[in-house]
């Protein structure tokens, strides 16, 4: 593969995964080098501004992790979305080109199909069926802006869960002499 460079990739064009969209719901297409704050300003605008009702954001490849982190900000930021996410493989075409091709012939191209796993989810502002697969309900919120699970609107604290018994320190008895005969002994406790 040294001689070879890659000069084309495509993707196989799937269609959305959810049934039921309305014909102009916003794809956010989420690419390896995409910059969230373009995507974030992007989707907030249509979903505060322009008063959309779902958007849907897809990724495949590198792509997914930036896909799902879009997701949480957006949800976060606005509050009370219903998310059902699905988990897909998708097809890409790479097509390699010969940089040292033969003297007697023509360019030689070396075509590539890949299966890279791929995300899509839907962020609604309206009630989704929970019984689909990959249904996830809205955080619930206080009026103060704090969620049930013990996370803030400012911060990411979560509470942790008491330790279990055998991660807890113990005691252990020691006795100390103070002469060589062991005529007088101390007692004393150690944190292990």
């Amino acid at each position: 593969m040294e001689n070879f460079r890659k000069v084309r990739t495509s993707e196989e064009e799937m269609p959305l995964p959810f049934p039921d969209l309305p014909p102009d719901v916003v794809e956010m297409k989420v690419k390896e080098g995409s910059k969230i704050r373009n995507l974030m300003n992007f989707a907030m605008a249509q979903m505060e501004l322009k008063g959309r009702r779902q958007i849907v954001f897809s990724g495949c490849g590198r792509a997914v992790t930036k896909t799902i982190t879009c997701v949480e900000i957006m949800k976060r930021k606005l509050g009370g979305l219903h998310q059902v996410t699905k988990v897909r493989y998708k097809t890409v075409l790479e097509v390699w080109e010969n940089q040292d091709p033969p003297s007697d012939g023509p360019t030689q191209n070396l075509t590539v199909h890949k299966n890279v796993p791929s995300i899509c989810i839907l962020l609604s502002r309206d009630p989704l069926d929970p019984n689909q697969t990959g249904y996830q309900p809205p955080e619930l919120r206080h009026e103060t802006g704090e969620d049930t699970s013990g996370s803030s609107a400012k911060g990411l604290k979560r509470l942790l869960p008491p330790p279990r018994e055998e991660l807890l320190p113990k005691k252990l008895q020691v006795q100390v002499s103070d002469s060589p005969q062991g005529s007088g002994t101390t007692t004393g406790q150690l944190d292990h």
